[in-house]
């Protein structure tokens, strides 16, 4: 049978994610917490790699192309309903 992850034990017939959930986040004071955070968004930057030219060009390109493509899909969808409506109720 399937269990869940939260069902999930490990070998020693504890949960095998650890015991976070029931109160780790709440210890230390306040700036403790914002400290922690602060060195994990730093962390976190820190693999952060800058895009070379040639794909900064090709994300921005690839991006433009969407954009156009889904402007003209909602220019053509908006033309069509518009139709319709006069169509339907007339001048």
């Amino acid at each position: 049978m399937s269990e869940s992850p939260s069902e999930a034990l490990g070998a020693e017939g504890v949960r095998a994610g650890g015991d976070k959930k029931t109160g780790d986040a709440k210890k230390g004071n306040i700036f403790s917490r914002i400290a922690l955070f602060v060195r994990q968004v730093i962390a976190e930057l820190k693999k952060v790699v800058t895009p070379t030219r040639s794909e900064l060009i090709t994300y921005t390109t690839v991006v433009l192309v969407f954009v156009a493509v889904v402007m003209a899909f909602v220019t053509v969808l908006d033309f069509g309903i518009g139709q319709a409506v006069l169509w339907v109720f007339g001048d």
